[in-house]
C-alpha cells in the first residue's frame, strides 16, 4: 500500500460523496499507520492534510513521533474523539480498527487508496460511521478546493 501514489479515482456517488463532504469538513483526523519516514505515502498525505489546517493525530506504535506531533500506540488511547479514522494499514487489518473507530466515537473511517474491506465496511456503517475505501484522502481534498474555487 505505501509504495503506491495516490490516483485520481472517479466521481463519487450518493451516499459516498456525502460522507465524503462530512469528512473533508473534518477538522481532528487519527492517523493509523502514520510513519515518520517523510519517504512514506502516509508522511506525505498526513503533511498535507496538516499544512490544509486539519488537526492530526499521529496512530503507530513503532514511532515516537510523527509531523511534530508524539504518536499513540493505538486508538484507544486518545483523550477525545476524532472526527475521522484515516487508515494506512493492509487491508486484513481494518476491521479491528473499524472496531476501535466504533469504541472511541469516530464520526467516520477513511481507508487510503488500495485499502479494501467490506467487513470493516460493515462494521462502520453498522454503527452509523461515515465509510469511504480506495481512496486518497488527499487527493480528494485538493478536488474539492479546486471545484470550490472556480
Amino acid at each position: 500500500m505505501e509504495d503506491e501514489a495516490c490516483p485520481m479515482p472517479g466521481n463519487p456517488a450518493g451516499h459516498d460523496r456525502d460522507a465524503m463532504g462530512r469528512m473533508l469538513n473534518a477538522r481532528t483526523i487519527a492517523i493509523v499507520g502514520l510513519s515518520d519516514d517523510p519517504d512514506r505515502t502516509s508522511n506525505h498525505v498526513g503533511g498535507y492534510l496538516q499544512d490544509a489546517g486539519f488537526q492530526i493525530i499521529p496512530v503507530n506504535p513503532n514511532c515516537k513521533t510523527a509531523l511534530g506531533q508524539p504518536c499513540l500506540a493505538s486508538l484507544a488511547d486518545l483523550k477525545d474523539a476524532p472526527d475521522v479514522v484515516l487508515v494506512f494499514r493492509r487491508s486484513e487489518y481494518t476491521p479491528q480498527i473499524a472496531q476501535q473507530a466504533v469504541a472511541i466515537k469516530a464520526k467516520g473511517l477513511w481507508l487510503q487508496s488500495g485499502i479494501r474491506n467490506s467487513q470493516a465496511r460493515n462494521i462502520a456503517e453498522d454503527s452509523g460511521l461515515d465509510y469511504i475505501e480506495d481512496r486518497c484522502m488527499m487527493v480528494e481534498h485538493l478536488r474539492r478546493r479546486r471545484t470550490t474555487s472556480k
